[in-house]
């Protein structure tokens, strides 16, 4: 089997010793095959990654024009930008978009990548470079360009488009370091299961320890995408460290609800905390005080990995493995010496 080629039901029956008819019946009909050629053929489907079609058998080609696409929510508008750029690109050279949620877990994406390669797919564009073993090796098997998107810290499968978040948060620590911040906290999404949130906290402690400043696991918190966790973990950060002079945080969800907690405690923003957040979503520039925070380019993402992946597919060897978009530091007015933008 070429391994730069999707594994076929020939294969699979080479592998388990069986006849491609059995292997078709394993697929469809299971329970009218032996317990024993049964487990052999699943384990067989397993090594070679085979996928099983499920694209009607009239159709032609064994290809579609589908293109998959996995984020982790779609309630996130951060994400949503990302999926307007993807279906905008593709939509104007005619391919459909087929869009998963996978909520934040590896499991669920490694099914929904499973489900969506069974359809047949051109193309598939996955968020993060982080996937459970399995997942990797459906990809690298499935014989279709693959876009891992919203981070470039790592090796990817095939091609990947998005920003080093690493040296995105070190670069704001870095900023409010020379906005006279002393004593940095930070309140991140949980980093479990999310090599975005993972690398993010880790540009923050990369950066406090370069500048000379505390590095204490008591000034890191982890919080769900939700105003109330923003709000929750300011309050948990500011009861076991009152001397903290300034707060980063790693999405601007938690940001505006710590900002919104600052309001209702009487703290001042940013006379007595300094407040930075991170995405630039909408609403960071209209709330008053306007949200000092990392601007992401969420729309060209999907742009780019719908290009490259329709690059790919017309057969121009000259498209990159690695395309950064990089980021931009938004000062407003959570932060000292801050701009109106």
């Amino acid at each position: 089997m070429d391994q730069h080629s999707p594994a076929r039901m020939e294969d699979v029956a080479q592998v388990a010793g069986v006849s491609a008819i059995t292997v078709s019946r394993v697929i469809h009909h299971p329970d009218k095959v032996a317990d024993a050629t049964r487990e052999r053929v699943l384990k067989a489907i397993e090594t070679t990654g085979y996928v099983p079609n499920r694209v009607a058998g009239s159709l032609a080609s064994n290809q579609t024009r589908i293109i998959g696409a996995l984020v982790p929510t779609v309630t996130n508008s951060i994400f949503a930008d990302t999926i307007d750029g993807l279906t905008d690109e593709l939509g104007a050279q005619g391919y459909q978009l087929l869009l998963g949620a996978t909520g934040y877990s590896l499991a669920e994406e490694t099914r929904l990548i499973n489900a969506i390669l069974a359809q047949r797919p051109a193309g598939i564009v996955v968020t993060g470079l982080q996937h459970e073993p399995a997942a990797e090796s459906l990809l690298r098997a499935a014989g279709i360009p693959v876009v891992e998107t919203w981070n470039v810290d790592g090796q990817p499968i095939d091609m990947t488009v998005g920003f080093s978040n690493f040296n995105a948060c070190h670069a704001m620590v870095e900023r409010l370091v020379a906005r006279g911040a002393r004593c940095i906290g930070y309140v991140g999404a949980p980093t479990l299961a999310n090599d975005r949130a993972a690398q993010r906290v880790a540009g923050y402690r990369a950066a406090v320890a370069k500048l000379g400043l505390e590095a204490s696991d008591s000034l890191v918190f982890e919080g769900k995408f939700s105003f109330a966790a923003g709000a929750g973990r300011l309050r948990d950060l500011l009861a076991t460290r009152p001397d903290v002079d300034a707060v980063f945080f790693g999405n601007d969800i938690l940001a505006l609800g710590a900002l919104f907690e600052c309001q209702r405690q009487g703290i001042r923003v940013p006379a007595d905390l300094a407040i930075a957040g991170f995405d630039d979503v909408e609403l960071a520039a209209s709330v008053a005080p306007a949200l000092t925070t990392v601007r992401i380019h969420r729309y060209e993402i999907g742009r780019q990995a719908a290009r490259m992946i329709l690059e790919r597919l017309r057969g121009d060897t000259t498209t990159p493995d690695l395309t950064d978009l990089g980021f931009e530091i938004i000062e407003r007015e959570t932060t000292p010496a801050g701009r109106a933008d």
